[in-house]
């Protein structure tokens, strides 16, 4: 199934012989896409200075709801292992799946009331999101936190010899403990190179105990040996080990060690499950959150970007146009060619009557005016806003 993209437009009414919606879905054709009635409240207006300005704030909220957006779900794959199946069900807004919650978008009036000033309305819109994101960042930092933590301990319990723990491994028997002279070492070598150990290790500093040395464990790749030498030699002992690619593991017996790693195991391994817990519920929160937000502040967007591109008095359409990315362009084509009169002097026809724009500098005058270009920096004769959802 093709991924949804989605347009919102908005309409002078004087454009329409019959009813707005059907007129948008003939234009853009039933192929090609979906056209779903998108409610814009009649908000304050303001002075056209301000206007200008909440644009402007509105372009870049829209930019922090598109990231923070994309972070929810990027963290939603990451607890969720990929599978886009099971981060799809997470992904509900207002006990909606997210295409039903667009598809029959209203305003909250409750939360952002209608009667407010928009600049009040922008800067709710803008702290809501703002700690929506804060939220869902903390809570996944601490799951990765302890996701980390967890497989540290795991290595230590599964790993080779290299890196998992030697407390459950090695007998303390084996071990020179308490001498002031003496020492033992541990040494992991690859099996592959445990002919070579034994051979060599008597010979490898000054002071090695002959023969002290003992195979304590083996797995697929590697054999653990101890070895003892005098503590004044320790150092170059260990130093040539390293030289010949064999790995010394620092070890201290502690008595119980082996049940107090055991514990902390269990310990994180709950913790971990609480926390995983507690960030999926944070980020389907999170995602309801965000996607209805993002979809408040594109209705600021059309509602401002129209009574800049329209004038008043305010009577206009505005509607939801469900596509894919292949056949966005395509509504795009349509609309154009049904509604690029509107721009005036921006777009004229070829004689082969396709819509061209005889005007270059219009795009950079309409931006520094307040009005919107396209979503790729492309002045649009009406009001036109692009975005999907990750």
């Amino acid at each position: 199934m093709a991924p949804a993209q989605y347009i919102l437009v908005s309409l002078p009414l004087r454009v329409f012989d019959d009813d707005p919606l059907k007129s948008l879905a003939a234009t853009v054709g039933r192929d090609n896409g979906e056209v779903l009635p998108y409610p814009v409240p009649s908000f304050k207006i303001g002075t056209l200075d301000a206007l200008v300005q909440h644009a402007d704030d509105l372009a870049k909220l829209n930019g922090a709801c598109e990231a923070a957006v994309a972070k929810v779900a990027d963290s939603l794959r990451g607890i969720l292992d990929g599978d886009e199946d099971l981060v799809a069900q997470q992904k509900i807004v207002n006990d909606k799946p997210t295409d039903q919650y667009l598809r029959s978008f209203q305003w909250n009036k409750l939360r952002y009331r209608a009667d407010r000033p928009l600049v009040e309305l922008i800067e709710n819109l803008q702290n809501d999101l703002q700690n929506s994101d804060n939220d869902v960042k903390a809570k996944f930092n601490q799951y990765n936190t302890v996701k980390t933590n967890l497989a540290a301990l795991e290595r230590k319990q599964t790993g080779n010899l290299v890196t998992k723990s030697l407390t459950p491994i090695v007998d303390p028997k084996l071990l020179v403990q308490d001498s002031e002279y003496m020492e033992t070492h541990l040494i992991v070598v690859p099996t592959n190179a445990r002919k070579d150990f034994i051979r060599s290790y008597e010979t490898l500093a000054p002071m090695v105990v002959p023969r002290s040395s003992i195979q304590v464990a083996q797995d697929d790749e590697f054999t653990l040996f101890a070895v003892t030498t005098f503590k004044k030699t320790s150092a170059e002992f260990l130093q040539k080990c390293r030289e010949h690619k064999w790995t010394p593991r620092q070890y201290k017996y502690v008595e119980g060690g082996k049940e107090e790693e055991q514990r902390e195991l269990q310990r994180v391994e709950k913790e971990a499950r609480k926390v995983r817990a507690e960030a999926l519920l944070l980020g389907r929160t999170g995602w309801g959150e965000s996607v209805m937000i993002w979809a408040h502040v594109m209705t600021l967007r059309v509602f401002v970007e129209t009574v800049l591109r329209y004038g008043l008095p305010l009577e206009f359409a505005s509607a939801l146009i469900r596509t894919t990315p292949k056949q966005a362009k395509k509504v795009k084509t349509a609309l154009d060619s049904a509604y690029s009169y509107l721009g005036g002097n921006a777009f004229g026809r070829d004689k082969h009557g396709q819509v061209t724009k005889d005007d270059a500098s219009l795009t950079s005058e309409m931006a520094a005016a307040g009005l919107s270009v396209g979503e790729g920096n492309e002045y649009t004769a009406y009001v036109y806003y692009e975005f999907d959802l990750p």
